[in-house]
């Protein structure tokens, strides 16, 4: 009976995702071309000529048309124009952050922050009072992991988002939800070698596999207040949600999410981007940002359909700074209250920095590049560094091109083995991929991607795993645009 009933709320999950991301599409197909409607700023303008404040709470809906649905992104990454321009020069089209007076291309996942370069890809709809975007991806990879340890599987991964903001009071409420389709392809996740985290059955850790995220990846709500033309206070809260700690989820950052492979990093970077109770506070002043969090330390367990019991055991704080339209800057430190499931008695604290570039160049085309580092402290345990650094270049003529590079101390690899359980070990890895989107219309692409991996191994480590270790993965892709 629990099997019938797992596999009846797995079919359903799969209809609510698949029509879902199939309505966005269908709605994405109806917008007229002369609605194109982007987010960028000249940038000497951005930096040196703030609009003055407006009050958030007089949107000018009358001239937008209800319920008509507008593209949110400038394929032009930067240029301006009248159809170019921001929500408060054109009137419509686009939508201010959820936590302040700044353009939403500057938020990423949960209150985190990037360029203001960004592309924002989605599609626009005004209902009312209601300012609403979507947007999303689904990518049907084939990944082929090698040595003694790998494996191979098909699987669906992706994510479908949409948030929406109104005036309230003197100011913006904001509500937000994503789910994934990632939980079909099984409590196991997929193969991805030195990989660790969670858990597939709640008694063994995963190991060289990389977990399924949660149904539910985000509900959460915001209410922000501007103070002056470039400051605001805000309050955000999650079940799930994220805290204030480390740097966008890699499926939000420009750099990385069109790479369909999670980074071995994750765990010591941006794994609380799905937390079961989460509850932040903070200020902006101007380009800086200065939040607090309490959340739930602990990671999710393995049962991905459900929305697990909140709890409020642990707190973080960051610090972010965006100098320059192309440029943003965290750093953040929290402690995890037991995080991982099979080891309770063990609390991380975790401290991680930061930077991310995003820029135009030539005809329409954008490279965005993502320098990182984290470092969980373990109590009692070691402490374990890890660095990344990947860069994405998307170019006009469909191409896109992809590469991380990892190098990361990792204590739970040979954790069952006689004589290596006990040891850390310093490993690397280095992947380089693209797309081709094959066809492209004004508000969705479908393409075909892959990618080539090389890992890198202490000579310890080879025996357990292999030598001239290459995998790699084959995928197909819709987005939404």
């Amino acid at each position: 009976m629990y099997r019938r009933s797992l596999r009846r709320i797995r079919h359903r999950a799969y209809l609510a995702f698949t029509l879902g991301f199939m309505a966005s599409a269908a709605a994405s197909q109806e917008m007229p071309d002369h609605e194109h409607m982007g987010h960028a700023v000249s940038g000497e303008m951005a930096r040196h000529h703030p609009e003055p404040a407006r009050p958030r709470h007089k949107h000018p809906a009358a001239m937008r048309k209800p319920s008509t649905p507008v593209a949110m992104t400038d394929m032009d990454h930067g240029t301006m124009g009248p159809a170019h321009m921001g929500h408060e020069m054109a009137g419509h089209g686009s939508m201010s952050g959820f936590l302040g007076p700044y353009m939403m291309a500057r938020e990423a996942s949960g209150t985190s922050w990037q360029p203001d370069t960004s592309p924002h890809e989605g599609l626009y709809q005004q209902f009312e009072a209601w300012s609403v975007t979507t947007h999303g991806s689904v990518n049907l990879n084939y990944d082929r992991q090698p040595g003694l340890r790998g494996a191979d599987k098909t699987f669906v991964s992706g994510m479908l988002m949409t948030m929406a903001q109104r005036p309230l009071g003197d100011g913006t409420f904001g509500v937000r939800a994503m789910l994934s389709p990632e939980p079909l392809m099984g409590a196991t996740g997929y193969p991805l070698l030195l990989a660790t985290g969670e858990t597939a059955d709640g008694v063994s850790h995963l190991v060289d596999r990389q977990h399924p995220h949660d149904l539910v990846m985000e509900l959460a709500t915001t209410y922000s207040r501007n103070l002056t033309a470039n400051s605001s206070v805000f309050v955000y809260g999650g079940l799930p949600g994220e805290p204030a700690l480390g740097p966008p989820a890699f499926m939000h950052r420009t750099s990385g999410m069109d790479n369909p492979e999670a980074p071995i990093s994750h765990h010591w970077l941006d794994s609380t981007h799905i937390t079961f109770g989460v509850v932040t506070a903070g200020v902006v002043l101007d380009n800086w940002k200065f939040e607090a969090s309490t959340f739930r330390g602990r990671e999710p367990d393995q049962y991905r359909y459900d929305i697990e019991r909140p709890a409020l055991d642990s707190f973080a704080g960051r610090v972010s700074w965006n100098p320059a339209r192309e440029l943003s800057l965290q750093v953040s430190y929290g402690h995890l209250n037991s995080p991982e499931q099979l080891e309770p008695a063990v609390n991380e604290n975790r401290l991680t920095a930061s930077a991310i570039y995003t820029t135009p160049f030539g005809d329409g085309h954008l490279w965005s590049a993502t320098a990182a580092w984290g470092r969980k402290l373990l109590s009692p345990g070691d402490s374990l560094d890890a660095y990344l650094l990947e860069s994405s270049m998307i170019l006009k003529n469909n191409w896109t091109l992809f590469m991380r590079a990892e190098r990361v101390m990792e204590s739970e690899l040979t954790h069952d083995i006689p004589g290596l359980e006990d040891r850390a070990f310093v490993v690397g890895k280095v992947s380089v991929g693209g797309i081709y989107d094959f066809i492209r219309t004004d508000h969705a692409k479908f393409g075909i991607g892959g990618l080539v991996s090389r890992y890198l191994l202490p000579d310890d480590l080879k025996v357990v795993y292999g030598r001239d270790l290459t995998g790699f993965m084959a995928f197909g892709r819709i987005k939404l645009l």
